[in-house]
């Protein structure tokens, strides 16, 4: 369905707290980034297609940013400006790696889908700049975050595609480790694996 969130995003997306903020790079339409507005959280949506940003409204809760990412160009937001959520889907920029995961706040989860390699092989993105290689998600947040589920495989639906995703999370330190969810008691944050 058109403007439906990925299935990854909503499946992931009850890690995020209610009201948090919302980081969707990239975001083109903004489908992730009116999904989570409309459930009441605070977004920020950066894409450099400023027609597709003007789309999207300041009532609705979105804040845009007009930015290339790409061509050398510098990390548009300041150091200290963090998320509780990054969401980025279909789109791949290395030299990103480390400003997305720098951009979470402690207990921060970064929702990450795009294509693979093996993607040529039944349809665009074809070029290898475009397509993850194996386990690079994985080799991107290692050592930074606690990687609650990775994913790298094939989809037919929304169309065929080699794709790889994973949800990870910047852990609070340890002295922040009390966070609760619903009645649980205090102690190591819990992943709930179900929405």
């Amino acid at each position: 369905m058109e403007g439906a969130p990925s299935q990854w995003v909503a499946r992931w997306a009850h890690l995020l707290a209610s009201g948090g903020t919302v980081l969707d790079v990239a975001s083109g339409n903004g489908r992730h980034a009116r999904w989570f507005a409309a459930r009441g959280h605070r977004i920020l949506a950066i894409d450099r297609d400023a027609e597709a940003l003007a789309s999207m409204s300041a009532p609705e809760g979105i804040e845009t940013l007009d930015a290339d990412l790409e061509n050398g160009a510098p990390w548009p937001l300041s150091n200290d400006r963090t998320f509780d959520a990054v969401v980025v889907t279909n789109y791949l920029h290395r030299p990103l790696f480390g400003h997305l995961i720098d951009a979470l706040a402690p207990g921060g989860v970064l929702i990450y889908e795009t294509f693979a390699v093996g993607n040529a092989s039944v349809g665009k993105p074809s070029n290898p700049a475009f397509l993850l290689e194996p386990g690079e998600l994985l080799a991107a947040v290692h050592g930074r975050l606690r990687v609650i589920a990775y994913e790298d495989g094939f989809l037919d639906d929304p169309r065929p595609a080699f794709v790889q995703r994973i949800c990870a999370v910047s852990e609070p330190k340890p002295a922040e480790s009390v966070l609760t969810i619903g009645n649980t008691p205090p102690g190591p944050p819990r992943y709930a694996l179900t929405g």
